[in-house]
């Protein structure tokens, strides 16, 4: 196991630039990965994030759900119910913003000396704390429930799924960070 991983920043811009449009790519097959659930479907999108911002780096990583999230905003229907620009409004609104502060937040700890496995899935975890912090509020203003009944449709169904999707992340960070700096040559 490596003990400092390699800094995606250090990658030269074709590079950075493939990676971005990779992982944006890859959130927008996440999402078609669905479970159909009222507010909110499951997918594998919190997933594609995490990925993005532990193997990217923060900055990429929360660059590249941005891109998908404006892909949306220009009314592309690239979101897990296909509604395009009425998703960012709709209950899921504050989940697809979720995953940009979701994806620094993961791969900010993650180079700042999450080199372990489970320092790592901590790093989802704090992540995937964000995007719920994000979705359930945005489910109480949007949807005008109670907090309670928020966290119970937005987030306890999904909270052990979630937990495995960050393990899943921080299995897979090494070798995709070492994936991409061997295509860095």
């Amino acid at each position: 196991m490596l003990r400092t991983l390699p800094q995606t920043q250090d990658a030269k811009l074709p590079v950075r630039l493939a990676g971005i449009g990779l992982f944006t790519l890859i959130t927008v097959v996440a999402a078609r990965i669905t479970i159909p659930m009222d507010p909110v479907p499951f997918t594998f999108q919190p997933l594609a994030a995490l990925l993005a911002g532990m193997i990217l780096g923060s900055r990429d990583g929360a660059l590249s759900q941005l891109i998908y999230v404006g892909l949306i905003a220009i009314g592309l229907p690239f979101d897990a119910n296909m509604r395009g620009q009425a998703a960012l409004f709709g209950p899921t609104g504050g989940y697809l913003v979720g995953f940009i502060a979701a994806a620094f937040v993961s791969g900010w700890l993650v180079e700042h000396g999450a080199n372990r496995t489970w320092q790592r899935w901590l790093a989802g975890v704090a992540g995937i704390a964000v995007l719920y912090v994000l979705g359930v509020s945005w489910l109480v203003v949007s949807r005008g429930l109670p907090l309670d009944a928020a966290i119970s449709a937005g987030a306890l169904p999904f909270l052990l799924p979630d937990l495995v999707k960050a393990f899943i992340a921080a299995a897979l960070t090494e070798g995709g960070r070492a994936l991409l700096m061997r295509n860095n040559a």
